[in-house]
Order: C-alpha cells, then structure tokens, then sequence
C-alpha cells in the first residue's frame, strides 16, 4: 500500500478507512507496532495515531526488551523497534481504526540493528546473498498448514497434564448423540479435497482468504488437508525472503482472528492428533538474477547444476538445519514415517517422501524450483528462511553433490537400500546437537551470529526440551502405572 513514511503519514491524517468488525468508517485512530520475539510470536504496542511521524521511521519508539524470551538482560534493557513504511495494513480485527506497522529493532545506544531480531537477521541474509554475487534474490513460497478446532483445552499442574481438541468433523464424533451429528466425518487420512458437507471449513477458509487478499497478500488457493479434525492449507505467491516472512506472520495472525469470528480456534502445532497426518510447511525455494531463474537448466528434472549443488547444500546441513525449520519438541511427533512426512534425507522430482522434491507441474523454467518438505509452521520465517538460504549458498559456493536421486517408494526399498538413506533428527534435542557441531555456514556474511546460535541452543534446550524432559507424560501411566 505505502513506499514512504510520508505515504503513511498522509494516510493517517487524511484517509478514511472501513472496519468490518463494526462496519463503520473513520479516520487511523491508533497504530499498532508489531516485532517478533526471539521465539518467532508477534509482539505489539499500540501509540495514538498522532504520535506517528516521518521521523518516528528513523526514531523509533522505545520499548523494555528484557522482559521478551531471548532477548536482552535487565541492564541492558531499553531498545527501540522502527516502523518499516512498506509494511503498512489497516488491521481488519480492531474495533477502533488502527493502522499496523512491522518493526525492525535497534539498539538506543548506537543505533545498530539488534542481532538477535529475528527480521534483522533475514534482512543480513538478503543483503549478503546480493553481495555472495551468485544471485540477487531469493524467493520463498512456504504452504502453512494448522489445524481448525471447534475447542481445545489443556493443562500441567504437579500432579496432573492432560490436553483435549475436539472439531465437529472430527472421525471421534461419528459415534456422537448429539442432533447435529449428521454423520458426514473426515477419517483418518482422507482429508484431502473433500467437498461440503464433509469439508466443514469451506466458508472459515474463504473468508480467511479473502481478508489476506484484503491485506495485500496474494493467495493461489485453500482447500482441507489431508488430516481429520479441520485441517486446513491457504497457499501464498511466492515473494522475497524477508516480505515472505513478514506474510507468513500476517497470515498467522489473520487465520487466527478469522477463525474467532466462526467461534473457534486455529493452532499451527505441528502434531495435535494421534496416528493423523501432522502439519508441516513445504517450503518452495528458488534463486533469481534480474530477471532470471538460475535454477533452470538441462539437468535432472530441469534443473540447473547450481540447483543441484542448492540441493547438495541443504541435504548435507538438514540436520541443523531443522533446528531451526523444526524447532519445537512437537515437531519431530510429526517427522515419523508413515504420515507422508519428509524422513529420508534425499531428493526427488515426484517423491513427497523425500526431504526435497523438485515439482513438475510445468516446464517453465521461470517455476523451477525446490521444494524442502521438511519445516513445519511452528518455525520462526525469518530464522527458517535465511537457514534454508544460507545452506544452499554453502552448497553451490563449494559445489556440493547432492548424489543420486530416489524416484522409487522410498517405503518398499529394500533393507540394504534404506540402511544407505541418511534420516531427519529423531527429535528436538539431536537437530540442536547437530547445529552445535555444524553452524559455520551459517556464521558467513555475520548473518548468524555465535550469539544468536548460541542463545538459540539454550533458549529450547531450557525451555523446551529439558523442560519435557522433566514432566510426567500422561502415555507413562497408561505404560508404567502398574508396575
């Protein structure tokens, strides 16, 4: 919508805009100030519209960083976070009018970009891909999946855990009493495409889809997953590492809001149903120059040798590479096989079992790309996609060979072929010991930095691994109670 701190401005003082939560019209009363925690939620603070200016762009606004995960110590507290113009949307949540900007974050002192924001870090990556020489852009087209419920509930206490999901359409509730059961469930694994009134979630995706569009996001297409229980697909035009991202958390935010209007929930978790698919977030990934696809070429599946050597870098960093594109505890319930998830280490151009595929839907090299299958929606964009580009960098800088492809149902090799098939970490805790023994391609250009690494590591080991860790699971007294 906007170029400039003086479009904003301007907007503000002399536009009137309309609100669909109330369905009147008026003038930006407030605006909205949006950053990321280290984690990858959003994080806002709200000014009256008049405190907006063209030197707040450069300004800033000051805000207590000590008190967000990850970041700073309570002596060093005070930081700034600078409205980015481009990124300007009129929320269509609020009941006031409210205008929101994405920021990025600086220090007050010197007035440098925090290295532990999570945008400055994809914005190092852009500036050092365009300086590597190799390409000028990278551009990212992810496929967030989640989950629909009608509710969920769960607790931790000292003697008790439980958690519960429940959607109408839910392969559960076939068996269910209640008079509005008419009998139309989605089971296990045959959620892909079905039509209403199995697919209980056309209009909630519709509408989800018409008020990204509303917000500037330009979208291909919605449909059911594959899972029972609501699970849901909207996939995005592809864009640039850091206005992809800057989507992708837009697009969080706005499923979430749509779907409380229909008086249910959305959870990007990647794994919240027993023996069901899981929700992952196949990430399409290609590298331009001007106006030309550098992917493209005469070799496997069209390919070009740098998309091949692409692929051999990402292949031998995925390890540590899902420290980042997988980074909760949950994720790994979802890398098992058997639910069309991404184990095996390898490529291919049809096989959805493979780490990465290389589509062939068409011949135009302008959509030569790959498709990493391993991230899921969990993942901070920003961290994931300037990991996934810095892998890759890595891989054509030292002409890594990806080696052969496997075109064959990986699940009917035989034991000797699939003993050769390296596999995805088993867990949280082995993707971060993989990234503590291999992050140096990440340190090129200072994008990463050992810091940022290092906090990274002690962040989810703290909090999230050993914090599981140490917590009675409710499936151990169904294994153990009477022993």
């Amino acid at each position: 919508m906007f170029k400039t701190p003086a479009e904003v401005v301007d907007f503000i003082r002399n536009k009137e805009v309309s609100i669909p939560k109330t369905n009147q019209t008026g003038k930006i009363e407030f605006v909205d100030l949006r950053f990321l925690d280290f984690p990858g939620l959003w994080q806002h603070l709200t000014v009256p519209a008049s405190e907006l200016t063209e030197e707040s762009f450069t300004a800033g606004f000051g805000f207590d960083g000590s008190s967000l995960r990850g970041w700073q110590a309570i002596n060093e507290s005070d930081m700034l976070i600078v409205p980015v113009a481009d990124t300007a949307v009129v929320d269509p949540f609020m009941a006031r009018p409210t205008l929101m900007l994405i920021c990025n974050v600086k220090s007050p002192i010197d007035f440098e970009e925090y290295s532990r924001d999570p945008r400055s870090i994809g914005r190092k990556c852009e500036a050092y891909l365009a300086q590597s020489g190799i390409a000028d852009t990278a551009c990212f087209g992810p496929e967030p999946e989640f989950f629909i419920f009608d509710h969920a509930r769960y607790d931790q206490t000292v003697n008790g855990a439980h958690y519960y999901v429940d959607s109408e359409e839910g392969i559960w509730n076939r068996g269910s009493d209640n008079p509005d059961n008419l009998g139309h469930k989605v089971r296990l694994k045959e959620g892909y495409f079905p039509l209403p009134p199995t697919d209980r979630g056309q209009d909630i995706r519709s509408e989800m889809m018409a008020v990204l569009q509303q917000c500037g996001i330009a979208v291909e297409a919605h449909h059911h997953e594959v899972a029972t229980g609501g699970q849901a697909e909207i996939d995005m035009l592809f864009d640039t590492l850091v206005n992809m991202s800057d989507k992708v958390m837009l697009y969080k935010y706005i499923t979430k809001n749509v779907a409380a209007w229909f008086g249910k929930t959305v959870t990007f978790m990647p794994k919240p149903l027993f023996q069901d698919n899981g929700s992952g977030m196949h990430v399409h990934f290609s590298l331009w120059k001007g106006d030309t696809p550098l992917f493209a070429g005469g070799e496997y599946a069209g390919f070009s040798k740098m998309g091949l050597h692409a692929i051999g870098g990402i292949l031998k960093h995925a390890s540590s590479l899902l420290a980042f594109t997988n980074p909760t505890t949950n994720s790994y319930k979802r890398l098992v096989p058997g639910y069309e998830a991404p184990v095996n280490m390898v490529y291919s151009s049809r096989n959805r079992s493979a780490a990465i595929r290389i589509p062939t839907y068409s011949e135009n090299p302008r959509t030569k790309r790959l498709e990493f299958r391993c991230p899921d929606s969990s993942c901070n964009p920003y961290l994931a996609f300037s990991a996934i580009t810095m892998a890759a960098l890595d891989g054509i800088k030292n002409e890594i060979d990806p080696g052969d492809p496997i075109d064959k149902d990986i699940y009917h090799l035989s034991a000797e072929e699939y003993a050769k098939i390296a596999s995805a970490p088993v867990d949280l805790d082995a993707a971060l010991n993989a990234l503590e023994a291999d992050h140096k391609y990440l340190l090129e250009g200072g994008v990463f930095t050992d810091d940022v690494i290092y906090y990274w590591m002690k962040y989810k080991r703290e909090n999230e691994v050993d914090a599981l860790r140490q917590r009675p699971h409710p499936f151990e007294f169904c294994m153990y109670f009477d022993l």
